[in-house]
């Protein structure tokens, strides 16, 4: 794996946020007098920076790569208010840390949250997002999906020790994710917990993030999110999709391409929600779709 370095960061409101940081490597090829590009990485709803640990080693050699921990998640502060737990704070942290780091433009790969805020970004921010990688969501959610999310979110599964973890992450995942090795199924588990103080895994993030599903009344209709699909219309931008998600379905893809139709996209065979980003040909598209970003 290639090394990367801590980086925190301060948000607007105060708390200390954190992402791993690639830097691009010596051998890239990039003229001397061109700057890299970044490539600004988003996980999803409960997950962290080390999503992405294989996809930032198969990228930085030619890109400078930013995998987030949002707040609330991984080694980022959590918020003592949970009504800060929302896409459009996320999309306000990202900009701190573009900030702070003087990156005017970033591609944005977002998986699942990490993708509405890239979309957030898109329409809030339009110069701070060169592209956009949107993994396994788009406009509409399917309401199964999200009912199978609200589900496990809203649960304690604090763990006893790391073998009921994997146990517990399997179970949750194993649908969406056939196939894994019980190697990969460690690997995945401790993506997702980490040591407590008492030597039990403890979830890798605040339960809190579960308070404004707990507060949504499930019978509401969801959120028309097209409106900020619409302001895409001019970002370079590829969709992943499982083959098998129970989030965003072929027809939303199929419609989000009528909307936006340079628009391209990937079916991950073997996948639910959400495709890891190593699978067979996965990072070859993202490459091709990087480069065409920065040919242009």
């Amino acid at each position: 794996m290639v090394q990367y370095t801590d980086l925190f960061f301060d948000s607007h409101d105060g708390l200390k946020l954190y992402a791993r940081d690639y830097p691009a490597s010596t051998s890239a090829a990039t003229p001397a007098s061109a700057s890299v590009t970044t490539i600004i990485c988003l996980p999803g709803l409960t997950r962290n920076c080390a999503d992405f640990e294989e996809l930032c080693s198969s990228l930085a050699e030619n890109y400078r790569l930013l995998a987030v921990d949002f707040r609330g998640r991984g080694r980022s502060d959590y918020d003592a208010n949970p009504h800060n737990y929302h896409p459009g704070i996320y999309a306000q942290d990202i900009t701190s840390l573009m900030q702070a780091e003087a990156i005017d433009g970033a591609i944005f790969i977002g998986t699942s949250l990490g993708g509405l805020v890239a979309m957030t970004l898109a329409a809030t921010t339009p110069s701070a997002v060169l592209g956009i990688v949107l993994n396994d969501v788009g406009p509409e959610v399917d309401p199964v999906g999200l009912a199978r999310i609200r589900s496990y979110v809203s649960n304690d599964r604090e763990a006893v020790n790391w073998h009921v973890a994997v146990s517990n992450t399997r179970a949750i995942n194993e649908e969406a994710l056939p196939g894994l090795s019980d190697v990969q199924w460690r690997k995945f588990t401790r993506r997702l917990y980490r040591d407590d103080d008492s030597g039990r895994a403890a979830l890798n993030f605040d339960q809190a993030i579960s308070v404004l599903f707990e507060e949504q009344d499930p019978n509401d209709p969801p959120i028309d999110l097209w409106p900020l699909f619409y302001m895409l219309r001019d970002v370079p931008l590829l969709v992943l999709r499982g083959a098998h998600s129970d989030i965003l379905s072929a027809q939303v893809v199929a419609k989000m391409a009528t909307v936006h139709p340079l628009m391209q996209s990937l079916e991950v065979k073997g996948r639910g929600h959400a495709p890891l980003l190593d699978e067979p040909g996965v990072v070859n598209v993202i490459k091709q779709f990087l480069l065409g970003i920065l040919a242009d």
